[in-house]
């Protein structure tokens, strides 16, 4: 699953990376969790890219409250495509979320230990993900979920699932709305994962009201 990242890259890191026409505004943090708005990018209809701050917790459009957000902050890749929370999201509504690392714990004989899993060098990176907009006369709100898939290779060790995360060069493909949802499905190949590496770090990270650079700080 994914349940913590972290994104503290400047807005200007943040532009050139994803090509965008206008610097992000967000809140920079060593410890995101479910509930928050995070940054995700997405395609509008002149094919130019948006960053956009989106509430990680999907509320599918046809809910009728936003209470159980916190159950669907994840969408597993192996039926996606069927599912009714996430089958129209992922149809038409395909999004990027930014993230420079995330967090999963192992278990352990001892208890759990933190890894920080990270681009080998630190750079920017793009969870795939799917968006949704819920309406209630008056009220508004913008979800998204992370897609998850079993984990494999770097992350088997650690945990049985992992996030989703797109290589650059299948960012505009992941996006493109015209893409037929078999290929979008085809991106969800986890080849990006070769460039990445699980680094041991305290449990500073435990604590959701931590938020600074001790989250990340290699033991």
């Amino acid at each position: 699953m994914c349940g913590r990242f972290q994104l503290t890259a400047s807005p200007e890191e943040i532009a050139e990376h994803f090509q965008l026409s206008r610097l992000p505004k967000y809140q920079p943090s060593y410890n995101i969790t479910p509930a928050q708005k995070i940054l995700c990018i997405v395609e509008l209809e002149d094919k130019s890219l948006k960053a956009v701050n989106l509430f990680w917790g999907l509320v599918p459009s046809w809910s009728k409250d936003t209470k159980n957000s916190h159950h669907l902050i994840n969408a597993r890749a192996e039926t996606i495509r069927e599912k009714p929370s996430f089958r129209a999201a992922f149809h038409k509504r395909r999004c990027l979320i930014v993230a420079q690392g995330f967090y999963e714990w192992q278990k352990q004989e001892s208890g759990k230990q933190a890894f920080h899993i990270h681009r080998q060098d630190h750079q920017l990176f793009a969870f795939a993900g799917v968006w949704e907009q819920w309406q209630q006369e008056q009220q508004a709100l913008y979800s998204c979920s992370v897609i998850t898939t079993e984990a494999t290779g770097l992350m088997q060790p650690i945990h049985d699932r992992m996030p989703v995360i797109l290589p650059y060069d299948h960012y505009g493909d992941w996006l493109d709305k015209s893409s037929s949802v078999d290929q979008a499905f085809m991106r969800l190949d986890n080849l990006a994962y070769t460039n990445m590496m699980a680094t041991p770090i305290s449990d500073w990270v435990n604590n959701p009201r931590h938020d600074d650079m001790r989250c990340i700080n290699p033991i």
